[in-house]
């Protein structure tokens, strides 16, 4: 089937799956992020007590995810909308209301928890379960949905901020989810489609279903985890504390937001391209490549001041972003099966979220007792780098276990 045939014959379910990561985006860092100017001030927070909020916060959502989450294993995609996309409306509306720090971290938890978790895993979890030979392409569409928001919402939300005020602003996007978010998602979602329509299955489909509890008795999930939880680390960590970085770099703000259109165009053409090499390769297969772009990435943003550094780096960002995101989508189907993928996936994006949450808290720290920022950035490259080389062993090993397990 060609791409375009297979964009038209599942326009629903992609179309559904790239508004459900599209509309995470209110629950992501670099929203929540445009909002922290006015936060700090009127909490009259330092860059690292809001760090630690937004850590405790992340933290919580990060221990309820492998339970909320399993929720995909047992109720359809729509009545997990009907459930998700409500809760997150509320989440935004109480931002907006907000006037205690108690408040404040519940706040910051129930947007993390149903906005960068639950809708990204609802999504991820319907593709992964729902195409097999065509997995690869399923993915690399939905998660631009990602891309999408990054390229389109700060621009909205900085215009409506300055019209507005922040807290004006969350309760518009309240509004956004509810009447049109929901009831479009719910249509497009309501019929599940059959598994296999895509085609035979192929040799990347998992020999068996492993349960969770054999999940985590792997030695080579553990491994994983390793070079997963890296990209969603960093680059929270960098966009939580942006402010902080330009005016370390003394570049214009405004340029810098505009470097985010560089990372979502490198990251929408890289799902793409990560989507076909796939489903030609596997995504075992693509294991030791994908972070060699994120550690020079790094490794730029450490060592270069000058003002085109930062669409370097931005670009640099896209390009492993574009990989990891469809990547992780495609690879826990392919490794352990998709009759448990709900419980499996919502407790490794509850590993990525406790990587968010640590990043944040933990850098805001060391900005606080003066570590410098551009040597930790340069730290997590060389870390990206050693992660490669563990990937790299894990692949081969996965490889050969699914040749000895379809014997």
């Amino acid at each position: 089937m060609t791409y375009s045939g297979f964009l038209r014959e599942n326009a629903r379910w992609l179309a559904g799956g790239f508004l459900l990561t599209f509309f995470s985006s209110f629950g992501q860092t670099f929203f929540i992020s445009l909002s922290a100017g006015g936060i700090r001030e009127d909490y009259e927070l330092s860059h690292g007590e809001f760090g630690l909020l937004y850590m405790l916060a992340t933290l919580g959502s990060a221990l309820s995810l492998p339970y909320v989450g399993r929720l995909v294993d047992f109720a359809s995609v729509s009545k997990t909308v009907l459930l998700i996309v409500p809760a997150l409306a509320l989440a935004c509306i109480a931002m907006g209301l907000s006037g205690s720090i108690i408040l404040l971290v519940v706040v910051l938890y129930f947007l993390r928890l149903f906005g960068q978790g639950m809708m990204t895993h609802t999504s991820l979890t319907a593709m992964g379960r729902w195409y097999s030979s065509q997995r690869g392409r399923a993915v690399s569409v939905a998660v631009i949905g990602h891309q999408a928001g990054e390229a389109i919402l700060p621009v909205a939300f900085i215009s409506l901020l300055l019209t507005f005020g922040w807290r004006e602003t969350w309760f518009l996007s309240a509004g956004f989810l509810l009447l049109f978010a929901l009831p479009v998602i719910y249509l497009l979602m309501r019929v599940e489609r059959v598994p296999g329509m895509d085609g035979p299955e192929g040799p990347k489909t998992s020999a068996r279903n492993w349960t969770r509890s054999e999940v985590v008795r792997d030695r080579l999930f553990w491994l994983l985890i390793l070079g997963v939880l890296a990209p969603s680390f960093i680059g929270t960590t960098i966009f939580f504390h942006q402010i902080h970085l330009v005016e370390l770099r003394n570049w214009a703000p405004e340029s810098f937001a505009f470097a985010f259109t560089v990372m979502a165009v490198m990251t929408f053409c890289f799902a793409l391209v990560s989507g076909f090499l796939i489903d030609r390769f596997s995504a075992v297969a693509l294991l030791p490549f994908f972070l060699l772009p994120l550690a020079s990435a790094c490794l730029v943003l450490a060592f270069f001041t000058a003002d085109y550094s930062m669409f370097v780096f931005m670009g640099l960002l896209g390009i492993s972003y574009g990989f990891s995101s469809t990547l992780f989508g495609a690879l826990w189907p392919e490794v352990y099966g998709v009759k448990h993928l709900g419980s499996v996936r919502s407790l490794i994006i509850s590993m990525m979220v406790f990587g968010t949450a640590l990043g944040p808290g933990l850098t805001g720290y060391l900005i606080d007792i003066g570590v410098d920022y551009p040597l930790q950035i340069a730290f997590m490259g060389v870390y990206c780098l050693a992660a490669s080389g563990i990937m790299l062993f894990v692949s081969r090993q996965l490889k050969s276990r699914q040749a000895a397990e379809t014997q």
